[in-house]
């Protein structure tokens, strides 16, 4: 069963485990577990990476799913991530900005020197939390939604994610997750946040700090 944070007859607010798809795909995707879960109509707004896990919202109808959309293009769709990185960033909290292109054949995103085709700007905050042997809790919020672009910005500044097999983090689960998300409920126009730090794994290292955040 897939955690429900919050539903009523727009939204579903759940936690995504890590390892499943966040929008329709072959090999148990989380949109095809809502629909026969819920036993309604699941239309995906927003992506989280398939090793990533954590909070997301699904529209329950087209209209739902176009306001949320709106939000998300307006930049008034919120998201906080958490990430271990091997090693601490230079400064304990800051602006990353970079270009960044996507490699659709090898499904990898790189930072690039200049815009061309195919380039685009991304630019994210971060705050380091806590440092213990050698790895950092880093609260992050983006700018912008690139392809891997929490995991890419990291570890091109010699930070990997933890578990990050792709860019440079070593064996394991990636130490990535949706933790926090604020938005306008699309017909009622309220403000709704959830808010659900991650367990278990490797984040036991940085439990007093994860206690804290709730």
């Amino acid at each position: 069963m897939i955690p429900i944070l919050f539903q009523d007859e727009c939204l579903a607010v759940c936690l995504k485990p890590p390892g499943t798809l966040s929008q329709d795909g072959p090999g148990g995707s989380l949109p095809s577990m809502l629909r026969e879960q819920l036993g309604c109509g699941i239309f995906p707004v927003h992506r989280l990476d398939r090793e990533a896990g954590g909070v997301m919202v699904y529209a329950k109808t087209s209209r739902a799913a176009g306001a949320l959309s709106q939000e998300i293009a307006q930049g008034r769709f919120q998201k906080r991530y958490l990430c271990v990185t091997q090693g601490a960033p230079e400064d304990s909290e800051g602006i990353y900005r970079d270009l960044l292109l996507h490699d659709k054949a090898r499904n990898k995103s790189f930072v690039v020197g200049r815009m061309r085709g195919g380039v685009k700007e991304a630019s994210l905050e971060y705050q380091t939390l806590s440092v213990q042997d050698g790895q950092a809790l880093v609260s992050v919020r983006l700018h912008t939604g690139r392809t891997h672009q929490i995991r890419v910005q990291f570890a091109s500044r010699g930070t990997p994610l933890l578990g990050d097999r792709k860019y440079g983090g070593g064996e394991g689960a990636l130490m990535l997750w949706s933790c926090a998300l604020g938005f306008y409920h699309p017909q009622k126009g309220s403000l709704l946040t959830f808010t659900a730090p991650p367990r278990g794994d490797r984040w036991d290292v940085f439990q007093t700090e994860l206690d804290a955040l709730q």
